[in-house]
C-alpha cells in the first residue's frame, strides 16, 4: 500500500543503464545475444529508457566492442511504444558510428574534476568540453537528444570532495552547448542528501533547470536511496539506475555498484510514485542477468521477492 509524501513528483522516468554501465565492468564478455535479451526484457518489464552500449574504442572498455553488433539486433525497439534507446558516445567518431546505425539519441560523459577527466578521457576538464562541443551540437543538427553526464560530481578519489561551484560551471557549459539533460553522478558514492540538496540548489540558482537534471547515484556507503529521496524533494523526476545493482566504473576503483533499479523502484511505488515499471518482471529479468554471469545479485529487492517466491 502507498503512502504518498506531498511534493514529490507523481511520476519519475527511470533511465536504466545496466546494459551499458552495468556491463561495462565485468570481467567477462557478455555475449551479443545475451545482452540484446537483457535490452529486451528491460523493457517488456516496463521501462522506457534502456542505455544500451557505448561507441567507445574496444581498447579501453571491450565489453562493449559489439556496439555495431548489439544495435541492429535491437532493430525496431527504438521509438517502439516509447521506448528510447539511447548509447555513449567519447567523441566525433563514436557519434559516426552511432549516426550509420539509426541511433536516435546518445551521449557525453564529461568529469567535473581535472583527475578523472584526466583517468578516463586523458584530457584536462576544458579540453574534453571542447572535444564534445562539436560532437553535441552536430547531434542535434541530425535531430538526436544529447543527454551529458556529469561524473565526480560529489567526491573524487583523487581530489576529495567536489565544491558545488566547480559542478555548475561544468553543467553549465554541457547546457549550453546543446545537451537536453544533465546526470549528476556520484561516481564514488559519497554524497549525502544535504550535499545533494545543495549541488541541486546551486544549479538551479545557476540557471540550470531542474527539469533538465537527473541523478546518478552509487551505493558506496548505502546512501542511493536516501540521497534519490532528497533529489525528488527538490523537483528531480529522472533518476539513473541499473538492473541488479550491477555496475560501477572502470576508471575509479572506489566506484561501486550502481543503485539498483529494483530497490528504486520498491522505494517509489511505497510512495505511489509512478513508474510503468512491473517489479516482478524486472525481478526476474535481473535474476536471469545474475545467472548469466554466474553470480548472486546484489539487488537487496531482487534477493528478497527471489527467496520469497
Amino acid at each position: 500500500m502507498p503512502f504518498p509524501e506531498p511534493g514529490l513528483p507523481a511520476r519519475v522516468r527511470i533511465h536504466e543503464v545496466g546494459p551499458r554501465d552495468g556491463l561495462q565492468n565485468e570481467k567477462a564478455v557478455v555475449p551479443t545475444e545475451v545482452k540484446a535479451e537483457f535490452v529486451r526484457r528491460l523493457a517488456g518489464a516496463g521501462l522506457r529508457t534502456v542505455e544500451t552500449t557505448s561507441f567507445v574504442h574496444p581498447k579501453w572498455v571491450p565489453q562493449l566492442a559489439d556496439a555495431e553488433k548489439l544495435v541492429p539486433l535491437l532493430d525496431g525497439m527504438d521509438g517502439l511504444a516509447g521506448v528510447r534507446l539511447p548509447v555513449l558516445v567519447p567523441n566525433d567518431r563514436g557519434l559516426d558510428r552511432a549516426l550509420g546505425l539509426g541511433v536516435r539519441e546518445v551521449a557525453v560523459f564529461a568529469s567535473a574534476t581535472e583527475s578523472f577527466a584526466k583517468a578516463n578521457l586523458n584530457r584536462t576538464v576544458e579540453e574534453s568540453l571542447a572535444m564534445f562541443r562539436p560532437v553535441v551540437i552536430r547531434a542535434v543538427e541530425h535531430g538526436l537528444r544529447v543527454r551529458g553526464y556529469v561524473s565526480m560530481c560529489f567526491g573524487d578519489p583523487w581530489e576529495g570532495p567536489v565544491p558545488v561551484e566547480q559542478v555548475v560551471a561544468v553543467c553549465r557549459r554541457l547546457v549550453e552547448m546543446g545537451c537536453d539533460e544533465l546526470s549528476l553522478g556520484d561516481t564514488i558514492g559519497v554524497a549525502t542528501p544535504g550535499h545533494v540538496g545543495a549541488l541541486l540548489t546551486a544549479l538551479t540558482d545557476g540557471g540550470v533547470p531542474v527539469g533538465r537534471l537527473a541523478v546518478h547515484f552509487h551505493d558506496t556507503y548505502g546512501q542511493a536511496l536516501a540521497n534519490t529521496l532528497a533529489a525528488l524533494r527538490h523537483g528531480v523526476g529522472v533518476v539513473d539506475a541499473s538492473a541488479g545493482g550491477l555496475g560501477g566504473c572502470p576508471y575509479a576503483r572506489s566506484a561501486t555498484g550502481n543503485l539498483a533499479t529494483e530497490d528504486l523502484v520498491w522505494m517509489l511505488d511505497g510512495l505511489g510514485i509512478e513508474t510503468g515499471v512491473d517489479l516482478g518482471r524486472l525481478t526476474a529479468t535481473s535474476a536471469w542477468m545474475a545467472d548469466q554471469l554466474g553470480r548472486p545479485s546484489p539487488s537487496r529487492t531482487v534477493r528478497a521477492l527471489s527467496h520469497k517466491e
